[in-house]
């Protein structure tokens, strides 16, 4: 019994341990191979043993997270469930119900239904609370319950869900759903054309470059490509995406590794569109790893002039690695260098501060154009002109993860009727109803300062102050508490940006939104103002 067990033991031992010499890897292979048969040993006994029944599956699943976990966000396991939902975010394709859900514990919140597709021809809005699909309770179930609203085309599924405090069902049809890299394009004046680029997928270079295409026809002399928001994707469609606006055969990144197989030059491989168009490229701090490949290329070779805030810094490639039983591996393998030779990777996972979380770099190193214009790496793309309402800021980014900016949106929207985009404007009133909603809320954030003085004062002995400074200690907290509302002030202009946003995609869906920003978004009529003065735009690349 105890030979057969070993002899199962060894052979995966064997199996890594000449994958890892075949791969290149310079590892301590004793080691590797060491602590694979004293996990393997323990995961035997642990299941054998322990007074309870245990799940292996569920076990091995915490386990592997956990070890990942010490790397980066970017490295992960993928389940079968996982791969294919990998495959059909890479494709651009699903069937499903068409609207973008969040997950929580307890519920699945819709977050925006797409104009035309199943959920909204159902009547679901953003703000619906899903507790129930088909039979199955959301709160009782253990993995992400959206995965459920996904199906065969044509098949129904049931949903309950609560809006406003009542309770409501619906069946809905599922169908195919397409995911435009693309959504929108438009001419914002007659020598001016927009496109949004969504999201890396399949379809990025070729939507990009038939919209390119086709607003070109309609007088488009100048470009503004709209990245914000896009959280990035294949690395291949970011050199294509580039391609349309540089010569066949320009070095647009290198990725460097550890394995020697991996380290790579991506040049254009295609004839571009249109290498003399005036390009503007906007960007932000969610624009990210693919998209700060096609902005920050576009930078070093000065053929676009970057505008909005500075960008994610995600400077990882990752590749998924097959394994056994369907899953998957999405490894980390290499870090990405644009053509000026920077690496704009922001945070530093492999060294942590004291609560465990990745190091924010700000030494940065200074790096030169095709023009010899100075730009810097290790904090994402840095724009050639800054858009203060694209900023981020501490307040705004925690009104957002708690869907206050959100709620408030949800409660605006049955309460206002607007029937035109025209028609609408957020005034000081709103802003001042949204204050009261906030200040009524339970919302709360920690400052840094407000931390560090925690800190500070639950490092010291209470004996150590007097009562005096104690009760200080407790006025001062109670001011910062009371300027966190009158912060919402000072930055107005950006938390208005972002509920203007959320407002807009209530009544006239993304659609609307972007027509919305032809008249009304700051970057854009930067762009655009840009773009119209030649010897401005010409200068900056200079």
């Amino acid at each position: 019994m105890n030979k057969l067990i070993k002899k199962k033991v060894l052979v995966p031992v064997l199996a890594v341990t000449f994958l890892i010499v075949g791969s290149g890897f310079k590892s301590d292979f004793f080691e590797i191979a060491k602590q694979i048969e004293i996990f393997t040993t323990l995961f035997k006994e642990l299941n054998m043993n322990y007074v309870d029944e245990t799940n292996p599956a569920e076990l091995m699943d915490t386990a592997i997270k956990n070890m990942l976990n010490e790397l980066d966000p970017y490295t992960k396991f993928l389940n079968e469930q996982d791969v294919e939902a990998y495959k059909i975010n890479n494709a651009g394709e699903y069937s499903g119900i068409g609207a973008l859900v969040r997950s929580y514990d307890d519920r699945l919140l819709v977050v925006e239904p797409y104009k035309d597709y199943p959920a909204d021809k159902a009547g679901l809005k953003a703000g619906d609370e899903i507790i129930k699909i088909g039979e199955i309770n959301v709160a009782d179930f253990d993995d992400n319950a959206s995965e459920l609203l996904k199906g065969a085309n044509n098949s129904s599924v049931a949903i309950t869900y609560k809006r406003l405090g009542k309770t409501n069902t619906t069946t809905i049809k599922r169908e195919a759903i397409e995911v435009d890299a693309v959504p929108f394009y438009h001419m914002v004046d007659d020598k001016t054309g927009y496109i949004v680029l969504a999201k890396f997928n399949a379809k990025a270079s070729s939507q990009t470059k038939a919209a390119l295409i086709d607003l070109k026809g309609k007088g488009a002399e100048k470009i503004i490509l709209d990245l914000r928001g896009n959280p990035g994707g294949l690395l291949s469609e970011a050199i294509n995406v580039t391609n349309l606006f540089v010569p066949k055969g320009e070095l647009i990144v290198t990725t460097k590794s550890k394995v020697k197989k991996f380290n790579s030059e991506y040049r254009t491989k295609r004839k571009p569109v249109d290498i003399d168009i005036p390009l503007v490229v906007l960007v932000n701090g969610s624009s990210a790893s693919a998209s700060e490949i096609v902005s920050g290329s576009l930078q070093d070779l000065d053929r676009a002039v970057i505008i909005g805030a500075r960008s994610f810094g995600k400077g990882l490639v990752q590749r998924p690695m097959k394994l056994t039983y369907g899953t998957q591996l999405k490894v980390t393998i290499s870090r990405y260098y644009t053509s000026s030779g920077r690496c704009i990777q922001s945070l530093d996972y492999w060294n942590r501060d004291e609560d465990g979380k990745a190091v924010r770099n700000t030494q940065f190193n200074e790096f030169r154009t095709r023009n010899g214009r100075k730009v810097q790496d290790g904090g994402g793309v840095l724009p050639d002109i800054e858009v203060d309402e694209l900023k981020a800021n501490s307040l705004t980014m925690a009104l957002a993860q708690n869907n206050v900016m959100f709620d408030y949106a949800t409660n605006y929207h049955y309460q206002n009727n607007i029937e035109n985009l025209s028609d609408f404007t957020f005034s000081k009133d709103d802003f001042n109803a949204f204050k009261t909603f906030v200040s009524q809320s339970n919302f709360s954030y920690e400052t840094k300062t407000e931390k560090a003085i925690k800190e500070a004062m639950g490092n010291s002995d209470d004996d150590m102050f007097g009562a005096s400074v104690q009760e200080n200690y407790k006025s001062l907290l109670t001011e910062i508490e009371k300027s966190k509302i009158l912060s919402l002030d000072k930055h107005q202009n950006e938390i208005q940006k972002k509920l203007e946003d959320e407002i807009v995609k209530r009544y006239f869906y993304r659609e609307g939104l972007f027509e919305y920003y032809l008249t009304h978004d700051e970057a854009i009529l930067v762009s655009t103002e840009l773009l119209a003065n030649e010897n401005k735009y010409n200068a900056i690349l200079q």
